[in-house]
């Protein structure tokens, strides 16, 4: 399984957001401390901003910040609302499903529960647990336009592709 470059970036944005709570924080600064390019990183903040999980601000002193406190926030959350629309694999598209098994098939059972499995997962870790170490959250704010890909203690790493 690999995640979207799009769920990737959403969780390097809500990470930064987290880690700088104290003020509102640039779509510039994030892309330059998560190594990010600026165009994809607008569509996501977009989306963040849709879907609640950011709050957004226009104009010069602009900028955004979490719509919610990152204890509230599931990774899996998160990671459905950027991945929903993907299919799993080909026999999971009600459009574009030309498997010729699908109707016998019991491999897209044992997939469809492991995604579950996956998801179910995810939805007990927090924002709050991946930047609530000392150690993780000082490396967060200082991250600069050369950072590498951002991890977390817990084992969730937003892997770069």
């Amino acid at each position: 399984m690999r995640l979207t470059l799009r769920t990737n970036l959403a969780m390097r944005a809500l990470m930064y957001c987290a880690a700088h709570q104290d003020r509102m924080v640039t779509k510039a600064e994030i892309a330059r401390a998560c190594n990010a390019s600026e165009n994809h990183l607008a569509q996501v903040i977009n989306a963040l901003g849709q879907s609640g999980f950011l709050q957004t601000q226009r104009g010069r002193t602009g900028g955004m910040r979490l719509g919610a406190r990152p204890e509230t926030i599931s990774v899996g959350a998160v990671f459905r609302h950027f991945e929903a629309d993907t299919p799993f694999t080909e026999c999971f598209s009600l459009d574009s499903n030309a498997c010729p098994l699908s109707g016998r098939c019991l491999l897209k059972e044992a997939l469809s529960n492991a995604l579950e499995a996956f998801y179910k997962t995810l939805d007990r870790v927090t924002l709050s647990d991946l930047v609530d170490d000392p150690a993780a959250l000082a490396h967060l704010r200082a991250l600069s336009g050369t950072a590498p890909v951002m991890a977390c203690r817990s084992g969730v790493t937003a892997a770069r592709h």
